[in-house]
């Protein structure tokens, strides 16, 4: 990956995540390498990388190479996660050490793009799948620390790890943490509880007798709407139709 260097990119992608003094990014390193690049490499490494060498790249200075290391965890866990392997004993031994070991090195995912292109396909994943390590109030808790912890990457998460949850018919998990992170003071939180929120309206659920889709997201909003921080509530209505979006942002 140090091979395919781009000093160039390096500087536009050092700006547009926000690594100068006092941001969010603050210090972190880039090579300069596009994402495709980077799954590029995943495609030709993935499958044979052991496991317990995952680490090292994690805990590379380069984000590039942090993000190679959290998609071939991705590759890993979507292999064990098929319908045909979703209760094989072997395969939910493989997932919950996967999911162990992305937990552990969680705060390396420290941008918004090393989130948001991994923890949905994991954890999100996970929530909704057997598992050895503890049931659904398990699960509950693994995100409700992740919801309480001080490191902002953590805490979005807890939220964007309910994109899979929403699209595979359980809105619960997104309602449960939009709720908890309604008045957090970020920005880049505001950003992801709307995405969230609007990819659950999006979403049919599985059960006819629970709402779906945008009744869910409209139950939510005449709760909330009043107290959403705006670039939330935006996010959130962004695919209603244009009089409802007014008739919501006046209620703000």
């Amino acid at each position: 990956m140090e091979s395919l260097r781009n000093d160039a990119q390096r500087q536009i992608l050092m700006r547009f995540f926000k690594t100068g003094p006092g941001e969010y990014g603050e210090g972190d390193e880039f090579l300069g390498l596009k994402v495709p690049q980077t799954r590029q490499v995943v495609k030709l490494i993935g499958k044979d990388f052991p496991l317990s060498e995952i680490p090292q790249l994690l805990m590379c200075r380069w984000h590039e190479v942090r993000l190679c290391g959290l998609l071939i965890l991705v590759s890993k866990f979507e292999k064990l996660a098929t319908k045909r392997l979703e209760n094989n004993q072997d395969a939910i031994h493989a997932r919950d050490e996967i999911l162990t070991l992305y937990l552990q090195y969680a705060e390396q995912a420290n941008n918004w793009d090393l989130v948001d292109l991994s923890v949905h396909k994991i954890l999100g994943h996970w929530l909704l799948l057997p598992s050895n390590l503890g049931d659904r109030d398990y699960k509950i808790k693994v995100l409700d620390d992740l919801a309480q912890s001080p490191c902002l990457w953590k805490q979005r998460m807890s939220i964007v790890c309910s994109w899979k949850t929403s699209h595979m018919g359980d809105p619960t998990w997104c309602l449960r943490y939009a709720e908890i992170h309604l008045h957090h003071p970020h920005d880049l939180m505001h950003k992801a509880v709307g995405w969230m929120l609007r990819e659950m309206g999006k979403a049919a659920h599985a059960r006819p007798e629970i709402k779906c889709g945008e009744d869910l997201l409209r139950d939510f909003l005449r709760q909330h709407a009043h107290e959403m921080p705006r670039t939330m509530l935006r996010y959130a209505i962004e695919k209603l139709p244009e009089q409802e979006r007014q008739y919501w942002m006046a209620v703000r």
